[in-house]
């Protein structure tokens, strides 16, 4: 979705625990600078993960790719941008750009996340007050 109200975008500065020992980050972080991306997108609309945890409703990836395009290094300034595909239904989808300071595209990524009713342990349908926050 181009829509600039679906994208949300936060800045993280790479630890040392994050890199290999050259100093580059370790390619599973990237996993984690997504969900840190998908956890800000929700809040951004008023929403925290938490709260929908405690509704019984949790998001589990289903499917996540990866494009490595440069390195991120230890203590560099980052940008992940979290950008939502398409409108929820049962499943929601995420693209996510990561560059660095200059700009540059370091990572490219994408995550499929589906709606799970914990009670039930079934899939859902996306909640409709987060529908409702999308369509405003």
């Amino acid at each position: 979705m181009s829509n600039p109200l679906y994208c949300h975008e936060i800045q993280l500065r790479v630890r040392y625990a994050e890199t290999d020992q050259m100093g580059i980050v370790y390619y599973g972080n990237y996993a984690q600078y997504f969900e840190v991306g998908r956890v800000e997108w929700l809040r951004n609309f008023g929403i925290s993960y938490k709260s929908m945890e405690e509704e019984g409703l949790m998001l589990p990836v289903v499917s996540l790719s990866v494009k490595y395009k440069k390195p991120a290094r230890y203590d560099d300034l980052i940008k992940v941008k979290t950008q939502l595909v398409k409108l929820p239904s049962a499943s929601i989808e995420f693209d996510y750009e990561i560059t660095n300071e200059s700009g540059e595209i370091l990572t490219l990524g994408n995550t499929v996340l589906v709606f799970m009713d914990v009670n039930k342990n079934r899939p859902t349908k996306c909640p409709e007050y987060l529908l409702d926050k999308l369509r405003n």
